[in-house]
């Protein structure tokens, strides 16, 4: 099997959660005998040739970040420039992420992709999703290890089954709502650990404000 990934993040690969996320499904895609390319709309070069391997594929896979509920725009603009007609049958699976780690936070993007497969003359093979993405840039070594490596095991569960309406790939999306404990932990985390991680980050980026600060 031979899949088209298409990375429809805004973001460079440098900075680009989504981009670790399919190097990791990648091996484990890998492991099955399948083979991949991979288009990155961020650079513009390479629409063309990211729109010819959609038009020819027969298993294509959209891979997105999540912002607030809303689809990057870049990756909508490439969706518009695709014929809505196919002469070969496809078909479309999508990897959602976002940094909203519970997964109804996901729910709105899930039923949008699933109205975009048949828009553009495809079957739909289901979303992987999944949140809590947000530092996989940021962290290094193990900790970005922990994270990435349930990638490679659904990568593994693509290549057998050729799309994500397995049970395990529904699962993956780990718990729809925290309960109340678990939520005061995380905001109690977030506000003495993660909060020393933001400032450092803004600081190694040149930043000079507190990230509370309110100039309006």
């Amino acid at each position: 099997m031979h899949v088209t990934i298409i990375n429809g993040s805004p973001r460079v690969k440098q900075y680009s959660n989504t981009d670790k996320i399919i190097a990791s499904f990648g091996k484990g895609l890998a492991e099955t005998g399948a083979t991949y390319d991979l288009y990155t709309l961020s650079s513009r070069k390479e629409w063309d040739a990211a729109r010819e391997a959609f038009i020819s594929s027969e298993n294509i896979i959209i891979a997105l970040p999540l912002y607030v509920e809303s689809a990057p725009s870049l990756l909508l603009e490439f969706l518009e420039t695709l014929p809505t007609q196919r002469e070969k049958p496809a078909n479309i699976s999508f990897i959602l992420q976002s940094g909203f780690a519970e997964g109804c936070q996901l729910r709105c993007g899930e039923q949008f992709l699933k109205s975009l497969p048949e828009q553009l003359g495809c079957s739909f093979g289901g979303c992987l999703l999944h949140g809590d993405n947000f530092g996989i840039r940021i962290l290094e070594g193990k900790q970005r290890e922990r994270i990435l490596k349930p990638y490679i095991a659904m990568g593994r569960s693509f290549g057998k089954h050729g799309n994500f309406l397995t049970p395990e790939a529904k699962k993956f999306v780990g718990p729809e709502k925290f309960s109340w404990f678990v939520r005061a932990i995380i905001k109690t985390v977030f506000w003495f650990s993660s909060k020393k991680i933001f400032e450092k980050t803004v600081k190694e980026w040149g930043g000079t404000q507190p990230l509370d600060y309110q100039p309006y």
